[in-house]
């Protein structure tokens, strides 16, 4: 098993999807393994995105996942990065996939409904800011 990082993003919260997202990935095969809401601060939504830094796109994001709670999840699945990226599907809902939880819920390629870990490195890095090991249930 293997575990990795979602974060239900302000939009999806504030619209009301996070139940049915929370389901639609158990129902994909996860086990959360932690979960909390939060209203990241700009400092902490800074270095969470610190890698995006450099793009014209970051000060837009960083306001973006400030603007409201969203949910931190770690997730546990075999290949769980890759699944859940597939069950996610493409950051632009119009290219996802159907059934995916950007398709179904996202509201644009910036208001896109949920983050993903994009590698095993990162899954890991990513999960351990939002949650101490003690807090993750085995």
């Amino acid at each position: 098993m293997n575990q990795t990082l979602a974060i239900i993003k302000p939009d999806a919260t504030a619209s009301g999807a996070a139940g049915k997202i929370i389901a639609h990935l158990e129902s994909a095969g996860f086990r959360v393994r932690a979960l909390r809401m939060l209203t990241m601060s700009s400092a902490q939504a800074r270095s969470f995105y610190d890698v995006h830094r450099d793009r014209p796109f970051f000060e837009s994001l960083v306001a973006f996942m400030t603007s409201g709670p969203c949910i931190p999840i770690a997730l546990e699945a075999p290949d769980a990065v890759g699944e859940l990226r597939r069950a996610i599907g493409a950051t632009d809902p119009a290219e996802a996939a159907a059934g995916t939880v950007r398709r179904l819920y996202a509201e644009s390629k910036e208001r896109n409904a949920i983050h993903g870990s994009d590698s095993d490195d990162n899954a890991r890095r990513e999960i351990g800011f939002f949650f101490a090991e003690s807090e993750l249930l085995r």
